[in-house]
């Protein structure tokens, strides 16, 4: 299921060019706001803040910038009023697609997600029309050479894991959305390092799709990737190597 494989989107996500991060610390310091202004701005207090700070390092963002955000978000600086919308599609060969948006401006972000679905032979759904394809759950990757098995099962199903899959790429541990925050602290604090940790929507039906209809989705989802009010993408589409 190459498609829509998490570990293959981690990696390119790291990849990401110079070109690039001016973008990647845009949407970062927007959600770092967010979850400074929901939950404080001191990251042992704030499980959410304390993966982002995490992701900014990794992404080597300005400690300016990363200071800055969490000010706007605490009410130190003045700054923009984000929020959070979540958005439902479909893609072409009816490829499911949920969107997370982080938006000043809700207008905005909608016709441009419809216009990038449009022209790519989809369209934008309706509140409910997509999200039981997907399981919506806290989810950490793990690599394989950072802890054993025994020890990772140990620790995260004692901090409230529901599962713990293995893969020939590495772990995927996965939780109740309410139950993120006291995992990811159990496996900080077991010095079990993370590749990616987010509350994700996780496909749960796959919608196979042929080559041609591979490299339209690959478009769209740099289409989407491009805009600026975009954070993160979850499609359910199932390519062969």
């Amino acid at each position: 299921m190459a498609g829509h494989n998490k570990w293959s989107k981690v990696k390119r996500q790291k990849a990401v060019t110079d070109s690039r991060k001016g973008k990647v610390f845009s949407r970062l310091s927007r959600e770092i706001t967010i979850a400074a202004k929901s939950g404080g701005g001191d990251p042992e207090a704030n499980a959410r803040l304390r993966t982002l700070l995490l992701k900014a390092r990794e992404a080597n963002m300005p400690v300016d910038n990363v200071d800055r955000a969490i000010k706007k978000g605490t009410g130190e600086l003045p700054g923009v009023s984000y929020e959070d919308v979540t958005y439902e599609a479909y893609g072409p060969s009816g490829v499911a697609f949920i969107v997370k948006v982080t938006t000043d401006n809700k207008n905005r972000a909608a016709a441009d997600l419809r216009s990038v679905f449009t022209k790519h032979g989809g369209n934008l759904a309706g509140s409910g029309a997509v999200m039981f394809q997907f399981l919506h759950a806290g989810q950490f990757l793990i690599a394989k050479d950072t802890v054993a098995e025994d020890r990772l099962l140990e620790v995260a199903l004692e901090a409230g894991a529901d599962d713990v899959i293995t893969t020939d790429e590495g772990y995927d541990v996965r939780c109740n959305i309410h139950a993120f925050d006291t995992v990811l602290q159990a496996l900080e604090t077991a010095g079990i390092k993370t590749e990616n940790a987010e509350v994700a929507y996780i496909p749960t039906t796959t919608v196979p799709v042929d080559a041609r209809t591979t490299e339209t989705l690959a478009a769209l989802h740099d289409l989407l990737d491009g805009l600026d009010d975009v954070q993160q993408v979850f499609s359910n589409e199932e390519t062969s190597e």
